[in-house]
């Protein structure tokens, strides 16, 4: 029996992106299955609860086989052991981002040697895009529509303004 390789995509997710879709697409003709594992112990202040985040990436998703979204509390070593994955992907957009993901890398390897991270790069149209960005234009009113799948963009003008879409 093939051996089904399996990739956890790791993050936030607050919201999820174009360019997150992006990497998950292109994630789905290298793995077997894509983990999307959203993070419930953060230090970034969050928009959206964990639980609206996994219905706007569920929804952005509806009709892709083997994607799999869960969440996560505590080190994402400690989960990819007990998920049985030895391998993380992380999207990059900027030299910024491969800095602080590096970092990352370094650590997780050190606490767990049998893990190893893959850095994919965004495409350049998204290479703008990051959530923080994205969240604040919508709060200023400006158009996030080609920044963000439509659950997303729904989900963000319910909660900035209690408009429906």
């Amino acid at each position: 029996m093939k051996k089904e390789h399996v990739v956890i995509y790791p993050g936030t997710f607050d919201p999820i992106t174009i360019g997150h879709l992006n990497i998950i697409k292109r994630a789905l003709r290298i793995f077997d299955k894509v983990i999307i594992a959203v993070a419930e112990d953060t230090t970034k202040d969050t928009l959206f609860t964990v639980e609206e985040r996994v219905q706007m990436i569920k929804e952005s998703l509806k009709g892709y086989k083997n994607v799999e979204v869960d969440t996560f509390k505590g080190l994402l070593m400690e989960y990819a052991k007990k998920k049985g994955v030895h391998t993380i992907l992380r999207g990059l957009r900027t030299v910024q981002d491969f800095e602080y993901e590096l970092q990352m890398a370094l650590a997780n390897k050190k606490l767990n040697p049998n893990c190893e991270t893959i850095f994919m790069m965004t495409e350049g149209a998204y290479s703008y895009f990051s959530s923080s960005l994205i969240k604040e234009i919508a709060h200023l009113k400006g158009n996030i529509k080609d920044m963000v799948p439509p659950p997303v963009e729904k989900m963000i003008k319910k909660k900035f303004f209690n408009k429906e879409v």
